[in-house]
């Protein structure tokens, strides 16, 4: 046991400098680009999909909140709005990157999060006209989105805090993974529920609805040890949408409509995920 904890102190430590850096980089976008983003996507217009699924996949803390926010007040559709949800990476990013995973297959799992994104955005505003029929700009909420990722007004603080709590977290899940991986055995890991086909993506979603940081960081782990298939880990990281939803429950009065998006947002991960499982589509 103790031999267990020591090894994952370790491997925790020595992913600190990469988390680090990489929240880093991605408050110093999200300073740098955050009104600009928001600004693009209120004037896209029918072309919302298209620009949100491609900004939502820039690694910048709390888009898929703002998101939220713009579509509470109907600046943006819900396709837009679910677009950037499927497409946001959340801790995704700085997981595999401290993890050393090639740039290579970073980049597919992010382009393929981007254009299922897009895709599903462009059919639901097609399908779900009616979630766009109120008239735009009608309850615009000004929205503080760091007050629910805790950013703070420096970068480096807010990147120290985002590490250090994403580094606990990470190490509480590899401490629990790494215990019962001891216990099942390395060889009948394959075989657990996480890596069956169909009932993976339908578990990962259910991961994925977690509304807040702590579901990518599960998904993409179970991932890394190998516990969960890529078409269940893209389930549910396109599930996934960090605070977002939090954030929509939040600023959108009409609660049954809330439980729709959620439902399509859910939907659309699983099946995403089962059409990766059945094309036995590979990233390596």
């Amino acid at each position: 046991m103790w031999d267990i904890i020591l090894d994952c102190i370790i491997d925790t430590v020595k992913l600190i400098p990469f988390l680090f850096l990489t929240y880093l980089l991605m408050e110093y976008i999200e300073h740098k680009t955050s009104e600009k983003t928001k600004t693009v996507i209120r004037r896209a217009g029918k072309m919302g999909p298209l620009f949100g699924g491609l900004l939502g996949a820039v690694p910048q803390c709390g888009f898929s909140a703002a998101a939220s926010s713009l579509y509470s007040g109907r600046v943006i559709t819900v396709g837009t709005l679910l677009a950037v949800f499927l497409s946001t990476s959340d801790e995704m990013l700085p997981i595999l990157l401290s993890n050393q995973v090639a740039l290579t297959i970073i980049l597919k799992i992010v382009m393929m999060k981007a254009a299922m994104g897009i895709a599903a955005g462009f059919i639901i505003d097609f399908l779900f006209r009616k979630f766009n029929q109120r008239k735009i700009g009608e309850n615009i909420h000004d929205l503080c989105v760091h007050d629910h990722c805790q950013c703070e007004e420096s970068i480096v603080r807010s990147a120290l805090t985002h590490t250090l709590n994403i580094a606990v977290f990470i190490f509480v899940v590899t401490l629990v993974l790494n215990i019962v991986i001891g216990a099942v055995g390395e060889e009948n890991l394959g075989n657990m529920i996480l890596n069956q086909p169909v009932i993976s993506e339908i578990l990962a979603g259910l991961i994925g609805l977690i509304p807040n940081c702590a579901a990518s960081v599960v998904i993409t782990t179970l991932y890394m040890e190998g516990a969960m298939s890529l078409a269940a880990m893209m389930s549910g990281l396109l599930v996934g949408a960090g605070v977002g939803l939090l954030v929509l429950f939040r600023t959108n009065k009409n609660m049954k409509e809330n439980l729709q998006i959620a439902g399509l947002l859910y939907g659309c991960g699983v099946i995403c995920g089962m059409i990766i499982e059945g094309a036995n589509l590979l990233i390596g």
